[in-house]
């Protein structure tokens, strides 16, 4: 059994923040089908760093996020594609969207309208700035949020600030909010038999991960400053520079600091008066950094990484993507799963990171070919292969 069988999931969604949500529900068992636009479907299957497999409407960040679910293409300007998308609703648990507000709306299908056809429907939909306020109408890519949020503001360092992350890091946590709310929801339901509307904005679900740095400014009344690999809680902790190449080190504790000064053989730095105790650490860390690098260009990174950990002191290599991908720990958490692409092969794909004892996740099918189960489901719904030809050639579907 898995901990949403029989839960249908109907996935509106294009590029990343959408499809990671329901990447999640998909991987924990979700009958989850995308409903794309005839001979294009979800943008991300043109993105990605292989142009073949873009022309295959397969590309890699198409790839990345769509394991375990169904792809029907429907065309919901027609009333025949409208009259299928009905029918669909009322087989389906939830339906999440990714459009600019009030495209569902003009398309003829509001929440009052999907509540009068399916009133235990879970309606969740995703956007920049959420359905309300004076942001809402505005276009939004990631990285549009990551400046809105003040996420850039709070990365880099003196000399290169603001700073995007590397990775579309508000697309990603909002698919994860969305999914969390959408699980939130189901569960509700079981309690009332309740549907209702989820409205998940990108901008205000990346904004809650800043907590800590929030904080100091709305309570603390102190301005974040880019401290670039330091971390501002605490030094020493950051990024140092060993023999062989850079270590991350996290002495956050008294004690973790005063193990890490006899590890060195710096004890005298103990009892300094710039580095005794925290704070003061905190003030003079500029000082403290080269005082230890001293010590740690003495050997390799290896080598510190062995000798603080068995002491207790958080340390650890700085892996290239390729290396931390394929690191012992990450093939033994099983967290990239491999699935086969008749067309393409093997591919290596993120199953989902929590390990449940009892329904455990796993990738049972690659992401579909556009259409690729159109007929099954139209099938499923009761149309017969003459209607299902009439559809085709009407570029319904």
């Amino acid at each position: 059994m898995k901990l949403l069988d029989n839960v249908r999931v109907l996935d509106m969604t294009n590029v990343l923040s959408g499809p990671f949500c329901t990447l999640h529900l998909a991987l924990l068992g979700a009958d989850v089908i995308k409903v794309e636009v005839p001979g294009s479907g979800d943008l991300a299957r043109r993105l990605g760093n292989v142009p073949d497999l873009n022309k295959q409407l397969m590309g890699t960040s198409f790839l990345a996020q769509n394991s375990n679910k169904k792809s029907l293409t429907l065309n919901l300007k027609t009333e025949e594609g409208k009259e299928i998308f009905r029918k669909l609703l009322k087989t389906a648990d939830v339906l999440v969207e990714n459009f600019r507000p009030g495209v569902l709306t003009r398309l003829g299908f509001s929440w009052e309208e999907l509540q009068n056809i399916n009133p235990k429907l879970v309606y969740c939909a995703i956007s920049g700035f959420g359905q309300s306020g004076p942001d809402a109408k505005k276009p939004a890519y990631d990285q549009i949020i990551q400046g809105l949020s003040g996420s850039m503001d709070v990365n880099g360092d003196p000399r290169l600030h603001p700073l995007r992350a590397g990775f579309p890091v508000c697309d990603t946590v909002g698919g994860l909010n969305a999914a969390f709310a959408v699980m939130a929801a189901l569960f509700y339901r079981e309690r009332t038999g309740e549907g209702q509307c989820i409205d998940i904005a990108l901008l205000d679900s990346i904004m809650p991960l800043m907590g800590w740095v929030a904080a100091n400014l709305l309570i603390g009344g102190k301005n974040p400053v880019p401290m670039g690999n330091d971390n501002f809680t605490a030094a020493p902790s950051g990024a140092f520079k060993t023999k062989d190449g850079n270590i991350n080190i996290a002495a956050n504790q008294q004690k973790q600091w005063e193990d890490l000064c006899d590890v060195l053989g710096v004890p005298e730095l103990k009892t300094d008066p710039r580095f005794q105790e925290r704070d003061t650490r905190k003030a003079n860390r500029y000082d403290l950094t080269p005082l230890l690098e001293v010590k740690l260009k003495e050997n390799t990174t290896t080598y510190w990484v062995e000798a603080l950990n068995a002491k207790g002191i958080p340390s650890g290599d700085i892996l290239g993507l390729y290396d931390a991908l394929t690191s012992d720990q990450i093939k033994h958490r099983e967290t990239i799963a491999n699935v086969n692409e008749p067309e393409i092969g093997d591919l290596k794909l993120f199953n989902l990171s929590a390990k449940f004892s009892k329904t455990p996740a796993s990738i049972d099918s690659p992401p579909p070919r556009l259409s690729a189960n159109t007929e099954e489901i139209l099938t499923e719904l009761g149309l017969s292969k003459d209607e299902i030809k009439e559809l085709k050639d009407k570029a319904v579907i």
